[in-house]
């Protein structure tokens, strides 16, 4: 963002102070997703797929081969939710040959057409400007593997999220890959709903608590220190 923006932004944040309208939160990170800047932000990061996806992240995966290799299902799909600058769901279709279908969801028009450019010749790549529940209710099916990836569940509130995971339970047989950052003062053992974290501010949820309560059951849940005390980055592995 140029400085501009982010005074403006902070401005809009401090009149929330203290904070208590969710939905208004909601709609301005909704808001800051769509727009322009969040293209800029994804030029600006480029460099945390290297940094911390590949050393921190990839484990999760090795696990979810494991979690496939132990099951007659056949999942042919796999969506990420929120895919920003791609290289995440490029990489995963390479690490997932059995997988024919690779689908990038995210809110930015801008990115999504950078996408398409940046990974012409990915023939399995496919990317969708949408919003994740509506393009799930619309085209969903069974048999996919859902991922979100290091901060995008952390924008819906908690009672749209835990409708969308009811959603995708409702599709037949799928599983889903969550990385998510979480306060580091959230304890998933004593406090069962989100609160507000950061400085933007976002939505630490609890992720066991939703995923169970929407149906799925989990084969994987860890956390790891993100950026300090203040910040987990939560791992989820979740089928139906």
């Amino acid at each position: 963002m140029t400085i501009a923006e982010r005074l403006m932004r902070g401005a809009l944040v401090k009149k929330l102070d203290p904070i208590d309208d969710h939905d208004t939160i909601a709609e301005l990170n909704r808001n800051f997703w769509v727009n322009k800047s969040a293209t800029e932000l994804f030029t600006e990061t480029a460099d945390g797929f290297e940094k911390d996806f590949l050393p921190n992240c990839t484990f999760i995966f090795e696990k979810l081969k494991k979690e496939l290799s132990n099951t007659s299902e056949s999942y042919t799909t796999l969506v990420e939710i929120g895919t920003g600058n791609g290289d995440v769901l490029n990489y995963l279709s390479a690490e997932f040959p059995e997988i024919k279908r690779c689908i990038g969801i995210d809110l930015s028009t801008d990115q999504i057409a950078m996408n398409i450019k940046k990974f012409e010749n990915n023939k399995k790549l496919e990317f969708i400007r949408a919003d994740a529940f509506d393009w799930v209710r619309d085209h969903g099916e069974s048999h996919t593997i859902f991922v979100s990836s290091r901060g995008v569940l952390e924008y819906f509130m908690e009672n749209r999220l835990q409708a969308f995971l009811k959603e995708i339970n409702l599709l037949g047989k799928t599983m889903f890959v969550a990385i998510e950052p979480n306060g580091g003062d959230h304890d998933f053992e004593t406090t069962l709903h989100s609160q507000l974290y950061g400085d933007e501010p976002s939505f630490s949820h609890n992720y066991p608590h939703l995923f169970r309560n929407a149906g799925f059951s989990l084969w994987h849940s860890s956390q790891k220190p993100w950026g300090g005390e203040r910040t987990y980055q939560t791992f989820i592995g979740a089928k139906n």
